[in-house]
């Protein structure tokens, strides 16, 4: 980043390259939205652009970089008066194997796309964290950097975000559908 403050645009275009893949996946499962993600992360890189002077290594960039696109969701959602988000949450479920009965691939899809729907309609503080946990692999110290809270907060907001997924989805663990 300091060379990059410094007009050094090839700097730049490296933490890009580094950092574009993972901001777009991880913002891909928190808008449900592929389009939507690369704007969003299109947004998160030219502030990131613009901070560039303002910047202060105290840590790892991908920590701020993520807390900058989160907050660009959280503005947006806020002006759009959207509390949570209805689309699906993760990728499509993959394509079956062919010696799985229909029954079962049917029961898996429509799980699948219960717990997408379950992920989808957590409070962001509470998906922010889940996600960068459980599906991105961040350590919670990590995400309490990305996220501007401490880490304890973290591990409750993933407590919570369970506790919900699973009061949510209790009827399909307990062996059929609800």
């Amino acid at each position: 980043m300091e060379r990059t403050a410094r007009g050094e645009t090839r700097a730049f275009a490296t933490i890009v390259d580094d950092h574009k893949d993972s901001l777009v996946n991880y913002l891909c499962h928190v808008t449900g939205n592929r389009e939507e993600a690369e704007e969003f992360a299109q947004e998160a890189f030219l502030r990131l652009y613009r901070a560039a002077p303002r910047y202060r290594e105290q840590g790892r960039l991908a920590p701020y970089l993520f807390r900058i696109a989160t907050n660009l969701v959280r503005s947006h959602r806020r002006r759009q008066r959207r509390w949570s988000l209805l689309r699906p949450f993760l990728e499509p479920p993959s394509p079956r194997a062919p010696e799985e009965t229909a029954a079962a691939a049917l029961f898996e899809e429509e799980l699948c796309t219960k717990v997408r729907e379950a992920i989808a309609e957590l409070p962001l503080k509470f998906r922010a964290c889940l996600v960068l946990h459980e599906i991105e692999g961040w350590p919670y110290q990590r995400i309490a950097q990305a996220e501007g809270c401490r880490e304890g907060t973290v591990k409750s907001r993933i407590h919570r975000a369970r506790q919900m997924l699973k009061s949510k989805l209790a009827p399909y663990w307990s062996g059929g559908s609800p």
